[in-house]
C-alpha cells in the first residue's frame, strides 16, 4: 500500500509578497554602504544578472514553444510565441532588478 505524502502546513499568505531580498543574499551585504570597488562590483553583478535573467527566460520560452510545437505538430508558431513571452517576462524581471538597484543607490547617496 502506498502511504499518503504528508505536507507541512504553511501560514496563509495575503497575496502580496513583501519587497524582501532574495534569500541568497546575506542581509549584511544588502545593508552595508557601497564604496570604492564595491560599487563597481555591484554594477558588474547587476549587469551580469540582467543578461542571465533575459537569456534564461527567453531560452525557456523558446524551448517550451518548441516542445509544444512538437506535441501538437504545428509550425513554429509556439516557438515564436514562447520566445516573445519569455523575452517579455525577462524584460519585466530586469526592470524590477534595475528599479530595486536604483532605489538602493538613491537611499545611500
Amino acid at each position: 500500500m502506498r502511504e499518503a505524502i504528508r505536507t507541512t502546513s504553511r501560514p496563509p499568505t495575503t497575496g502580496a509578497l513583501p519587497d524582501a531580498p532574495p534569500p541568497c543574499y546575506p542581509s549584511a551585504a544588502l545593508t552595508a554602504p557601497m564604496q570604492g570597488n564595491a560599487r563597481a562590483l555591484a554594477y558588474f553583478a547587476l549587469f551580469t544578472e540582467i543578461g542571465f535573467v533575459l537569456f534564461v527566460t527567453t531560452l525557456g520560452g523558446a524551448l517550451g514553444g518548441h516542445w509544444l510545437d512538437q506535441q501538437l505538430g504545428t509550425s513554429p508558431i509556439f516557438v515564436v510565441l514562447g520566445f516573445l513571452l519569455g523575452a517579455g517576462l525577462g524584460a519585466v524581471a530586469d526592470y524590477r532588478l534595475v528599479s530595486r538597484f536604483l532605489k538602493r543607490l538613491d537611499s545611500e547617496g
